[in-house]
């Protein structure tokens, strides 16, 4: 009986020692071919899209040039010189519109909302971040052109393109000052800070690098969107004098050619994508210069 009872535990152990060396292995062999395969689905992904890269800029590069470029001709259909200027103008009052927003709105539900009013905002922008922008330039369309009047003009295409961009801001806002360590709240206001010189003084400096990183990725989403503008806004060849103009847009001028047959119109597509290609890409380097220079500043110093 005795001989027996001290056997069990042992076979007992000599079990879970051998489950435990399967479970091991099985986790190194998972780690070996995960580490094989990683690099195999990147390459999967990035080789359409260097693809894509090339064959635009093979197309493009050919017939683009600085007189392309800089031209304001309202008479030559086929410069981009308009289309840029209306674009830096629809991105500075979306951009605003947007940072106002979501910066007011992510700050709140961090810091002020109770957790069941957060719980309802974060929902809602996760639900903004993953509608179609089609369905946000019929809103824009339904609401400010026809709903306030604002007709097929920039300011009803600038502020279409700013409620699709501000979610983005919202959600990064948000988790930037609720990942903040509970602690440096507590010291700040039990040291007598009020809650807003907590927010700006304290808070801020913390959270702006991922802001920032929420910002530069809202405005690079902003520039290659074309429902928004398309579904509000009316071409022009005149950059646009009053909020109420009609106003073009680069998304919108390859929407516009890139059914034509060859020749100057289908150039002209090439050449917008192109340019927003550079664009969006230098957005990203920016950001991440940015981002890691005023991060290295703070390295250390809420830790």
């Amino acid at each position: 009986m005795a001989s027996a009872s001290v056997a069990a535990p042992a076979e007992t152990g000599k079990d879970l020692l051998f489950d435990a060396s399967a479970r091991t292995r099985w986790r190194l062999g998972f780690d070996r071919v995960a580490g094989w395969l990683l690099p195999v689905l990147f390459l999967v992904a990035i080789v359409p899209i260097l693809d894509l890269v090339y064959y635009i800029a093979s197309q493009a590069l050919p017939t683009l040039s600085w007189a392309v470029l800089t031209n304001t001709n309202p008479h030559d259909p086929y410069a981009l010189g308009v289309p840029i200027i209306s674009t830096v103008y629809v991105m500075l009052w979306a951009t605003a519109v947007a940072v106002a927003l979501g910066l007011f709105g992510g700050v709140a539900t961090a810091e002020f909302l109770s957790e069941r009013a957060a719980g309802w905002m974060r929902m809602s922008a996760n639900l903004l971040v993953g509608t179609p922008s089609v369905v946000i330039g019929y809103f824009g369309y339904f609401a400010l052109v026809l709903g306030l009047g604002w007709g097929y003009s920039f300011i009803a295409g600038a502020t279409t393109l700013a409620f699709f961009m501000t979610p983005y801001i919202f959600r990064v806002t948000d988790l930037a000052y609720s990942s903040i360590p509970r602690p440096i709240r507590e010291a700040a206001l039990g040291s007598g800070a009020r809650p807003y010189q907590y927010i700006l003084k304290v808070a801020a400096p913390i959270a702006l690098p991922q802001i920032l990183n929420g910002v530069f990725l809202a405005v690079a989403i902003g520039v290659g969107e074309t429902a928004p503008i398309v579904l509000t806004s009316t071409h022009s060849v005149l950059v646009p004098q009053t909020l109420y103009s009609p106003v073009s847009f680069l998304t919108a001028e390859i929407w516009l050619n890139f059914s034509q047959p060859p020749g100057q119109a289908l150039a002209l597509a090439f050449q917008a994508a192109f340019v927003v290609l550079v664009v969006v890409v230098a957005l990203n380097i920016v950001v991440r210069i940015i981002s890691a220079r005023y991060q290295k500043r703070l390295e250390g110093l809420y830790q």
